[in-house]
């Protein structure tokens, strides 16, 4: 009986507590124009609700369009990777450092930003990626002469470094800002943005800086380039000051309140970290995550010559032949988002676009050298399509098996992954070319795709997000029916 009566206080207790929450609530609730949709009670003690704002859609088109902004620059020269030799009297491989320059900055600086952004959050780190951005086009404008390749690389690593600042944030602007039912949307459009830069990137250089021998007449044309890509990346530095928020007043979702609970001194970045190095699976798709992206990096870095090689003269076909990859796999992410919004297949959508990048590569690597440059165009739209619709997946993918981890730091780890693999494979794929053909070159990419398809079959997918929306529903759910 002692039990009994202990239950039917604590049952009083929870009404009476949820009872003054609605007192509460209805009196607040002249709730101002950005609150979208209706609130649902938190079960613990406080007064805590989710609320979804409609300003979400502006903090995560905003960050898509400086992370579009500084993708832009990653390719812009790789692109037209003859022309700037040429420019700046350089070899090949002087060029692709160019690229790969965002790739090395990456390693080292990923752990202090990591720390940033869990210490100060989402708009100090936006405000720095778009600082640094604008900064690094300036020095580009300013390095419009031939003997002035190093002024040149040196905004280059300002862009590489304002790009640490961007890779991390769309999971956990997503996780911050969204509901449990459009977080994978959400991420989705926040790489969408970096694609679309990529995508730009492969499309406008070949456009703006025509290969024509002149060198005066080259340096008024890539000028152009530099000078509107520093107006966007101003414009865009501004609006983040004036429009870029930390966080939504109350937060989105169940998780989300979980996860505010948990006090700043109680939070250790390393133990985060060693907690993340001693999660199997979560490894694992580090690895996988790694050598997936790792083989776009270099597909793209290297695209230029695979094209010139086969097809002498299409600098412009071979931009748009990057523009179909990158756009195909736009349109790959938001549909892999959407169907994950839906479904909750982590792990069979992950393993299933994964071998179909393998098999898209296999295809591009057996179709190039045909001669037939609509068919290289199409088999290019295929690979794009699972490639670079991987991408979203593995953040997604990250943050239900590390949670509630801050996505920032899980990020960081499959980025940094990715970043090593893109060096190795952009180098080795680089030297392979050279000795052995483009052929060459694309199976020993395949090579790998294949061993990540084949890790990604033994990942467990234990969802941990999940599983903490689910109970906090059903506690809330159980806790109503008494009212």
């Amino acid at each position: 009986m002692g039990d009994t009566d202990l239950l039917d206080n604590e049952v009083k207790e929870e009404k009476n507590g949820l009872d003054l929450m609605k007192t509460n609530l209805s009196k607040s609730v002249d709730l101002d124009e950005h609150i979208e949709c209706t609130s649902i009670p938190n079960v613990s003690n406080d007064n805590t609700t989710t609320r979804l704002y409609k300003r979400r859609w502006v903090m995560v088109f905003l960050f898509s369009s400086y992370s579009l902004c500084n993708a832009f620059q990653w390719i812009q020269y790789g692109i037209i990777n003859n022309i700037f030799m040429k420019f700046y009297n350089v070899d090949s491989f002087t060029i692709d450092w160019i690229s790969m320059i965002y790739m090395l900055t990456y390693i080292p600086f990923i752990w202090p930003v990591s720390w940033l952004l869990d210490r100060k959050g989402l708009r100090v780190i936006a405000l720095m990626a778009t600082a640094i951005n604008c900064l690094g086009t300036w020095i580009k404008v300013a390095s419009v002469r031939s003997d002035l390749f190093w002024v040149t690389m040196l905004g280059q690593f300002a862009g590489s470094l304002s790009q640490v600042f961007i890779l991390g944030m769309p999971s956990r602007l997503a996780s911050v800002w969204f509901g449990s039912e459009e977080v994978s949307t959400a991420c989705s459009i926040g790489v969408f943005g970096n694609q679309l830069g990529i995508a730009i990137g492969f499309l406008l250089p070949p456009i703006l800086v025509p290969n024509v021998d002149d060198i005066d007449e080259l340096a008024h044309s890539i000028s152009i380039m530099f000078y509107i890509t520093a107006g966007v990346a101003t414009f865009l530095f501004i609006l983040v000051i004036f429009v870029f928020q930390e966080k939504p007043e109350i937060p989105p979702t169940l998780a989300q309140v979980q996860a505010r609970t948990l006090p700043p001194d109680e939070y250790s970045y390393v133990g985060s970290i060693l907690r993340l190095l001693r999660n199997q699976p979560f490894m694992l798709l580090v690895l996988t995550y790694g050598l997936n992206v790792g083989c776009f990096y270099a597909v793209s870095t290297l695209l230029n010559r695979m094209i010139i090689e086969h097809y002498p003269g299409e600098e412009v076909n071979a931009g748009r032949i990057g523009l179909t990859i990158v756009i195909a796999g736009m349109v790959g992410s938001l549909i892999c988002g959407i169907w994950l919004d839906k479904t909750k297949t982590y792990k069979q959508t992950t393993l299933a676009v994964y071998l179909l990048s393998f098999v898209g590569m296999l295809a591009y690597a057996f179709t190039l050298n045909l001669g037939h440059l609509w068919l290289v165009f199409v088999t290019s739209g295929a690979l794009g399509f699972f490639m670079t619709g991987y991408l979203p997946l593995g953040f997604e993918f990250a943050v239900e098996l590390t949670f509630p981890e801050c996505e920032g730091t899980s990020s960081g780890l499959l980025n940094c992954s990715a970043q090593i693999f893109g060096i190795i494979f952009t180098i080795s794929q680089g030297k392979i070319m050279d000795h052995f053909g483009t052929f060459a070159g694309t199976i020993f990419l395949c090579v790998f795709l294949l061993i990540g398809t084949t890790i990604t079959a033994f990942i467990k997918s234990d969802l941990r997000r999940q599983k903490a929306n689910h109970l906090a529903e059903s506690k809330a759910t159980s806790v109503g029916g008494f009212t």
